[in-house]
């Protein structure tokens, strides 16, 4: 299936949003696409793409044209400085240090950069991001800084066939996010879901969902 055929799909699934009214924001995740097939995404429709490395992103963003371009791989605090201002939303905010550093740099420019806290929700060793039980406090730290504004969640599901396990962890995150909401954070946006396990997230109450293979197919250089 080509791109096109696939986010006609796509659209038509998140078309009437999730379960609680909420629209979903699909966001294409590129690494290794090439720039003509990015683009022949975004002509197609595809709003917001999503790019993991910070040296492919400043290859890329120069020549992409009709979206927005969101950071949502691992961020190193040395290498902030080359995304503010050029990107519309920072998934991948793990640590204190990353946000202060977002911050400083944007304060640099005088813009205020939108960003999300991950939080690592399957307690995996090899992930990073804050805990579940420090969610509230690391909004409350990142909200608290200048330069930055922190509008929702991220968390990436442990890979697992175990679909139950999967909504659980969904669950908690929701919860999470509803929390937050509640305590007057001003988040909306609840990043959950990718290629092989958004379908699940969604009918758990994500909002944003981030596919690479899903649209753009098997990589043909993963690095």
């Amino acid at each position: 299936m080509n791109p096109e055929e696939a986010l006609k799909n796509i659209f038509e699934e998140i078309k009437n949003g999730n379960h609680l009214g909420e629209p979903i924001t699909l966001v294409g995740a590129t690494k290794t696409v090439d720039l003509l097939t990015i683009q022949r995404a975004i002509d197609c429709g595809l709003k917001a793409v999503g790019e993991n490395r910070v040296q492919e992103f400043r290859e890329k963003a120069p020549f992409l044209h009709g979206a927005e371009i969101h950071f949502i791989g691992h961020l190193q605090t040395n290498k902030v400085k080359y995304l503010i201002g050029n990107v519309s939303l920072i998934h991948s905010v793990d640590s204190l240090p990353l946000a202060e550093e977002i911050s400083e740099q944007s304060e640099k420019k005088g813009l205020v950069t939108d960003v999300l806290a991950e939080i690592n929700i399957g307690k995996e060793p090899t992930k990073s991001g804050f805990s579940a039980e420090q969610a509230e406090d690391a909004m409350d730290k990142i909200s608290s800084l200048p330069g930055i504004r922190a509008v929702g969640l991220m968390a990436m599901l442990p890979k697992s066939e175990n679909s139950r396990y999967l909504s659980d962890l969904c669950l908690q995150m929701r919860a999470i996010y509803d929390t937050i909401k509640k305590e007057g954070f001003p988040v909306r946006y609840l990043s959950m879901g990718m290629s092989e396990d958004y379908r699940i997230a969604i009918r758990n109450g994500s909002n944003m969902i981030r596919l690479g293979r899903a649209i753009f197919g098997e990589r043909s250089n993963p690095r």
